[in-house]
């Protein structure tokens, strides 16, 4: 029996209107006017309560396997259906193997066999000797690389150098699929250091002052150089600088195949309110000023940030260094998937924007970095059933029995946000709805051949 999804705000590529999803066997067959569904299907009438794709999240460290005790699939998938996404892909490190190699995606896929809420995959990754490995892992199904310019904090998953990754970009070109880049550079940030030894490192000033905006201007500007000489889709993640916005923009106006992410930590906090020895807001790069905020999202206005993606960074609490809140010491990364719906959400209604921009920035462009929207990122005939019931009328305040991630600490603790996850669908099936959770988890790895 077909199912028929109404609701009075169905987000599709053409703007949000009234209208029906119509499901059979788990995939859109239609999207249509209420007065069309057929009188033997079996209606879910939603009311004013928006329908969005399901979210794609193509920036979340699991862990598992080697650290499942930080994240692992079970928990972090838990976390991302209650925060209205229905895809997730992993990053390369932080779990043990690092993903650098087929044997370690195998490894992967084994530990994640009945694990995961949501659908996934893992991005590969470029370190500095791993360029014999490139292409077959593209032949095992990633749908990208992921590569640190800089000590990532790990030691297994290495940086790698301009050398080594000129060694690399043949491969990367040839594979057509994207590079993705933490794009900072350790000099400005070693001359930094210098500079303060002898700091106080419970200052939230003294870490932003640690990791300038130059160390990713110059990233910026050397990946841009590389992409123009070498060919390869090139991806920015995390850019958190928007001092980086007119050379981006100058070179995709040049045409080159350039995309760009930003998170909603750096479009939601900003430096003048995070208070000295609050290591919660700690990540790489920082969280900056109001002002630089603001212009991100004047960039996401004009189209030169592509996508809102969480760069969900959990650990174990004892890693954060609340305590003694040093920044120095303290694990940079901030854990958020649960929430990252609401708060752009909020972020949004203050300035103007609205579901259509919402679904574009955390489903449309981020399905299309992993080649993926054959399938996901949009409510549309052909495309698998999985969406996400947005009551954006509701308001709630984040408390850990919201967070469902591993360990409840985030910086988001305490904040008011706009726009409550009601239900979230996996092809057609309720895995999420009022608070409560599918018996089992459902969700697969998402195969590109």
């Amino acid at each position: 029996m077909a199912q028929a999804f109404l609701s009075k705000r169905v987000v599709t590529p053409q703007g949000t209107q009234p209208g029906a999803l119509l499901v059979e066997a788990g995939t859109i067959v239609a999207v249509c006017r209420a007065s069309e569904v057929p009188g033997d299907a079996e209606v879910i009438d939603y009311g004013a309560a928006a329908l969005l794709p399901g979210l794609v999240d193509t920036h979340v460290h699991i862990n598992q396997p080697g650290r499942t005790e930080w994240e692992g699939f079970y928990t972090a998938t838990r976390a991302a259906v209650a925060g209205g996404f229905t895809t997730l892909v992993d990053m390369p490190l932080n779990c043990l193997p690092e993903t650098t190699t087929v044997a370690a995606l195998e490894a992967k896929r084994e530990a994640a066999q009945g694990e995961a809420w949501v659908d996934w995959i893992s991005w590969g990754g470029a370190v500095a000797d791993n360029q014999q490995h490139l292409l077959p892992l593209a032949a095992a199904g990633v749908p990208g690389f992921k590569c640190f310019l800089i000590y990532p904090g790990c030691d297994g998953f290495t940086m790698i150098d301009q050398q080594q990754l000129e060694a690399a970009l043949p491969a990367i070109a040839e594979s057509g699929l994207p590079l993705l880049v933490h794009a900072e550079l350790a000099g400005p940030i070693d001359e930094a250091m210098l500079r303060l030894r002898d700091a106080d490192w419970r200052s939230y000033a003294t870490y932003l002052a640690s990791r300038p905006d130059e160390a990713e201007l110059q990233a910026v500007r050397l990946m841009i150089r590389l992409c123009r000489e070498y060919g390869f889709r090139l991806h920015i993640v995390h850019l958190s600088t928007a001092l980086a916005l007119p050379e981006l923009r100058a070179a995709r106006a040049e045409g080159l195949p350039i995309t760009v992410e930003t998170c909603p930590h750096y479009l939601h906090f900003h430096a003048e309110e995070i208070a000295d020895g609050a290591t919660l807001w700690k990540c790489a790069p920082p969280i900056r000023s109001g002002e630089n905020r603001e212009a991100l999202w004047e960039a996401l206005r004009r189209g030169e940030i592509d996508m809102i993606v969480t760069d969900h960074s959990p650990c174990p609490p004892e890693m954060k260094g609340v305590e003694a809140g040093r920044f120095d010491l303290a694990w940079g990364g901030i854990a958020g998937l649960s929430v990252a719906l609401p708060v752009i959400y909020t972020e949004c209604l203050r300035r103007g924007f609205g579901l259509d921009e919402v679904a574009r920035w955390m489903s449309s462009a981020p399905a299309a970095l992993a080649g993926i929207s054959a399938r996901a990122g949009q409510l549309m005939a052909g495309r698998e059933a999985s969406f996400v019931v947005f009551d954006t009328e509701a308001s709630f305040t984040v408390t850990t029995d919201k967070l469902h991630f591993r360990h409840a600490i985030s910086p988001y603790l305490g904040e008011t946000l706009r726009g409550v996850v009601e239900a979230t669908y996996l092809r057609g099936e309720a895995i999420y709805q009022h608070d409560s959770f599918a018996s089992l988890p459902r969700g697969r790895e998402v195969r590109l051949f």
